[in-house]
């Protein structure tokens, strides 16, 4: 029987081609974020086949857009910015601008007004966070000085968008030139600007007076009901419900809302936790915010538009990144360090379609150059692994023909940091340091036995390392994460992480590193404790099996409590016999 379901079509034709395209990218050694666009592009009115209702798609992409913004609030770090301020600040600054004259000058070679090529440079000026962030964690370079100075520039280019969608809305009518052909001009401008504003202002200061209070608050109340569900629920109506309010009584967007919501509550000590719990549902949204955008890519622009899009294209790759070189260089830091922030920032994502989406809605931005910012993301993107390909190529080359700067002047020739091999023998390696290894590794401790953690929260990691604890930070199934953690040389391995999936594999690859290394891993049912023992492991512990033989010994002793004699009945008359 046929439903007229648009929703859910949507949604289901959305998430499946974003799977089998992401999957298929990702077997290429390409983002991710280039299947799930590459999705849209499939289920677009551009291409043949199922078309998705596009007003639908464009609502689940406010809803994605609320929750990345709400993530990036989450992990928005003033401490972090404030390290490497010196050179992030200024450095992004020079980079945004240079890269939006650049877009400008090409969109009046395009013939464009001076606004819609100033939006169109804009658009271009700032990276991915998810690509960005993800190629730094790969190659281990979250907490290196190079590392800190990506994020730190990072952070800067994100708060210049959140700010540039604030101001956009009342600076429309000047950059398309009412100014001068419907009489606009700087004095009538003051008044709405000064409103946006003070709306901004007000809602600013409700959130860090009244917000910084009652969300940390309302979480805690929550987290000590017991319920994992309410506590996900609260999150999320933190999240959607500040996003439209702020709308609905400040007119600020829904992404400068839910930034704000992120930020108050990084502060928090179940942050991390908020973080955690409702990953999944903000990845689906996520996802279905980069399948929207690609429903919107004409993808016949590349065979239209060649020389645009190549000029696009240089602009991302090479231009931008020119003027990151320049000014990481002119502060003084080692040619590694430049050539490593310049392949990170050589592409555009997110916040660039959030940019031309609103750009089109308040005619700042031409169907054609938003085509061309969404060609040259989908590029770009697809392009940043080889980039930095191409970059170890090089500085191996330099290393080995003694051109490279001395080592004490660098913290390192390659665009992936090594992990060093750790030097503690007969030691304990804890995988997981959550409510059942944060208890084995203070019991180890307490007895006097060296401990390594593996552990993937950088949250838990720094305080680890806060208290002199042993610890590495990553998936511990990566590559050389078991080699760093000596495992060879250790009296053991424990797997104390809840995913048998991902334990399995981290049992097979410490197995295959030592035959006779004893391995004991955590599981939840007899198909996990079979899945981990056939990979390798040595014992398996079943949690629900300890916890009804623990309950059943209990019983057992009060059982027994209860039947033995009591001193009267022990010393009462002898028996007839």
């Amino acid at each position: 029987m046929h439903h007229n379901t648009p929703l859910i079509s949507t949604i289901v034709v959305g998430l499946v081609l974003a799977f089998v395209l992401g999957a298929l990218v990702q077997r290429l050694r390409v983002s991710p974020l280039v299947g799930y666009l590459l999705a849209g592009v499939v289920m677009g009115p551009f291409t043949p086949g199922f078309v998705a209702n596009q007003t639908i798609a464009n609502e689940l992409a406010e809803i994605g857009i609320i929750l990345l913004m709400f993530g990036v609030g989450l992990h928005f770090s003033l401490k972090d910015l404030l390290s490497v301020r010196a050179i992030a600040l200024p450095g992004a600054v020079v980079q945004i601008s240079a890269a939006t004259v650049m877009g400008w000058g090409l969109g009046w070679l395009l013939g464009w007004s001076t606004g819609k090529g100033i939006m169109f440079g804009i658009a271009l000026s700032t990276a991915s966070t998810v690509v960005l962030l993800r190629a730094m964690q790969e190659r281990r370079l979250i907490d290196t000085e190079r590392g800190r100075i990506a994020v730190g520039w990072l952070i800067v280019e994100d708060i210049a968008c959140v700010l540039t969608l604030v101001m956009l809305p009342p600076l429309a009518g000047l950059m398309n030139g009412e100014a001068t052909t419907g009489g606009l001009d700087f004095a009538t401008l003051a008044w709405p600007i000064t409103m946006t504003l003070g709306k901004v202002a007000a809602f600013v200061v409700l959130m860090l007076l009244v917000g910084r209070r009652v969300i940390p608050w309302i979480l805690h109340y929550v987290a000590h009901t017991g319920s994992r569900e309410l506590f996900r629920l609260a999150v999320f109506a933190i999240s959607l419900g500040v996003a439209f309010g702020a709308a609905l009584l400040f007119d600020v967007s829904f992404a400068l809302g839910a930034f704000f919501a992120g930020m108050i509550l990084s502060e928090s000590e179940l942050s991390q936790r908020a973080a955690n719990e409702t990953l999944p549902l903000r990845d689906a949204f996520a996802v279905l915010f980069f399948v929207s955008v690609g429903m919107l890519f004409d993808p016949s622009i590349i065979v239209k538009e060649p020389f645009p899009l190549l000029g696009t294209l240089f602009i991302i790759l090479f231009g931008k990144s020119f003027a990151a070189f320049a000014i990481v260089r002119l502060f003084g830091h080692p040619t590694s360090t430049a050539l490593t922030i310049s392949a990170s920032l050589a592409q555009i994502g997110e916040f660039s379609f959030i940019l031309v989406t609103l750009g089109v809605s308040l005619s700042l931005m031409t169907e054609r150059g938003r085509d061309l910012v969404l060609a040259g993301a989908i590029i770009s993107i697809m392009l940043n692994p080889l980039w930095f390909a191409l970059l170890d190529r090089f500085l191996a080359r330099r290393e080995a023909t003694q051109v490279a700067e001395a080592p004490a002047a660098d913290e390192g020739t390659a665009t992936r940091e090594p992990l060093p091999v750790s030097k503690l023998t007969d030691h304990v390696v804890l995988v997981g340091h959550g409510r059942v290894g944060s208890v084995v590794s203070a019991a180890l401790r307490q007895v006097g036995t060296p401990v390594l953690v593996i552990e993937d929260n950088p949250g838990i990691v720094e305080r680890l390392r806060e208290q002199g604890i042993d610890s590495l930070s990553g998936n511990a199934a990566a590559p050389d994460m078991l080699q760093a953690a000596n495992v060879t040389s250790a009296r053991g391995l424990l797997v104390a992480i809840p995913d048998a999936f991902e334990g399995g594999q981290i049992v097979a690859k410490a197995r295959a590193l030592s035959a006779t290394l004893p391995i004991i891993a955590r599981a939840h049912s007899e198909e996990e404790v079979a899945h981990l023992k056939f990979h390798g492991a040595t014992s398996v512990i079943m949690g629900e099996r300890e916890i009804a033989n623990a309950m059943l010994a209990q019983i057992a002793g009060n059982v027994a409590a209860a039947l033995r004699p009591k001193p009267a009945e022990q010393g009462g008359a002898p028996s007839a016999a």
